[in-house]
């Protein structure tokens, strides 16, 4: 009986080791999906916000780019199905490759690997019109079909909110922590803590918040014009416990590079990568 108790009760938080761990009914589904056969990735790292239109492909790229800089083999896997705009950043047009079993994502000129839905459509202008379960399907195929190949980091550039394809690459990817985008408005407290919610009940912790849109810099007097008010982001991140790895102003040099299709020569000097 005090066996049969010990089975019932479990507080232990990993079921590794323990004798019953196959009939134990605290026992958690693991949904993760295998990684694909030709990839060895060390670390998964989520891109995330609580609304759209804060920058979050901005960030995306701007943390890999700082990845590249420093040596590491780097890969940014769009999940933002139907906005994809990963590619473009990169002036990355061509088809990914596939084999029988397999598809190869693109390189950017920076050795940057990508894989976006652009990549596999005949008209990357098209819209992507699919139902949820499709898309978050598609997700877990750049996860389990796409040959990375050895990466340091790997990137995901999630959809605002906290709906099925955040949750899919939550529950099927080894996520190793994630990154709030977000901007000083006055939902942002509410926004962050939405998507740091979500992050907290699958168990990943959130590496640190990034504020784009923080202000714009005159050019005449150099004066921090704050057109979205002030910030609060350092309340909020104390709040949550973590760190601010940025406040992004609206920088004209990185808005061209993004516009000449040429990331993968940018430099982004607001953000902080010590976490990651």
């Amino acid at each position: 009986m005090a066996e049969e108790q010990n089975t019932n009760e479990c507080t232990e938080e990993s079921c590794a080791g323990c004798a019953h761990a196959d009939s134990c009914p605290s026992k958690k589904t693991d949904f993760r999906e295998p990684a694909n056969k030709y990839s060895s990735i060390k670390k998964v790292i989520g891109v995330v916000s609580g609304k759209g239109g804060v920058g979050k492909s901005l960030v995306t790229a701007s943390l890999a780019r700082m990845m590249r800089e420093k040596g590491y083999a780097v890969g940014i896997l769009d999940a933002d199905i139907t906005g994809p705009s990963i590619p473009k950043m990169y002036g990355v047009h061509a088809k990914a490759g596939a084999t029988e079993e397999n598809i190869i994502p693109c390189t950017a000129k920076d050795g940057t690997k990508i894989m976006s839905v652009n990549l596999l459509l005949e008209d990357e202008s098209a819209p992507v019109i699919w139902r949820g379960p499709i898309i978050a399907s598609v997700v877990k195929q750049f996860w389990t079909d796409v040959m990375w190949g050895d990466l340091d980091y790997l990137f995901v550039d999630m959809p605002p909110g906290t709906g099925d394809v955040p949750l899919t690459v939550f529950q099927s990817l080894p996520v190793d922590g994630v990154v709030i985008v977000t901007s000083p408005q006055d939902l942002v407290q509410m926004i962050v803590k939405k998507a740091a919610g979500m992050a907290e009940q699958m168990n990943i912790p959130v590496l640190g918040v990034v504020e784009n849109y923080s202000y714009v810099k005159c050019p005449d007097c150099g004066r921090e014009i704050k057109i979205f008010g002030e910030s609060d982001i350092e309340q909020v991140a104390a709040e949550m416990r973590v760190p601010v790895l940025g406040k992004m102003p609206i920088d004209m040099d990185l808005a061209k590079a993004v516009e000449e299709e040429r990331f993968y020569e940018v430099t982004n000097p607001y953000i902080s990568d010590t976490e990651l």
